[in-house]
């Protein structure tokens, strides 16, 4: 990909691989959706960077981000994790993953997908926006107002509008790539291809 990719990328390798092959491509996999739900949690008045850069120690001291396991963490767990410094140790955001796994499963023995509970707020289609700076971003929008809302109300933690707005970018929920950008067109041809468009 070229120079004219989004702006907010370009700082490290990593950065921008993960912009080039994975924020904005549409995910519909309840797992992964988790994945992302615990770490855009994390990530709350931080950098995507400083989660990113951490994002196999997650994966690691999470259990790959098992639902299953995270819902059965104890209190003595929780204090072990807090000690490592390859996560955030922010206590409120170690403490809602364990909720989050909780609520996650919860809404499975509903009968519920993940995927369906949060595409529903785009009526399961993906919004192409066409911005042309960073400054044509919104920080929220009414679909993120709502999701945040809903996930509360299923007992969710750390899913505030600003929050679930960057998780609705980065699952591809939302188009928000430049217009410029290489990474825009693919994304659409990839939401077209499922579906989602």
């Amino acid at each position: 990909m070229s120079e004219h990719r989004c702006d907010w990328c370009l700082s490290t390798p990593l950065y921008r691989q993960y912009h080039d092959e994975e924020w904005g491509r549409p995910v519909t996999n309840d797992d992964k959706l988790f994945e992302f739900l615990i770490l855009e949690g994390a990530q709350a008045g931080l950098s995507w960077i400083t989660v990113l850069n951490k994002r196999e120690n997650y994966r690691r001291l999470f259990d790959d981000f098992h639902a299953e396991k995270i819902a059965r963490y104890t209190p003595a767990k929780i204090e072990r994790l807090l000690q490592d410094a390859g996560i955030i140790r922010n206590r409120r955001k170690v403490e809602a993953a364990v909720k989050n796994a909780r609520a996650y499963l919860a809404l499975r023995e509903r009968g519920e997908t993940l995927s369906d509970f949060l595409w529903q707020f785009t009526d399961g289609r993906v919004i192409v926006n066409h911005p042309h700076t960073m400054a044509d971003i919104p920080a929220t929008t009414p679909e993120s107002d709502a999701m945040s809302k809903a996930l509360k109300k299923a007992g969710f933690s750390f899913v505030g509008s600003t929050i679930m707005y960057a998780h609705m970018q980065a699952t591809g929920m939302v188009n928000d790539h430049l217009v410029t950008c290489p990474a825009h067109q693919p994304c659409i041809e990839e939401a077209r291809a499922k579906n989602l468009l």
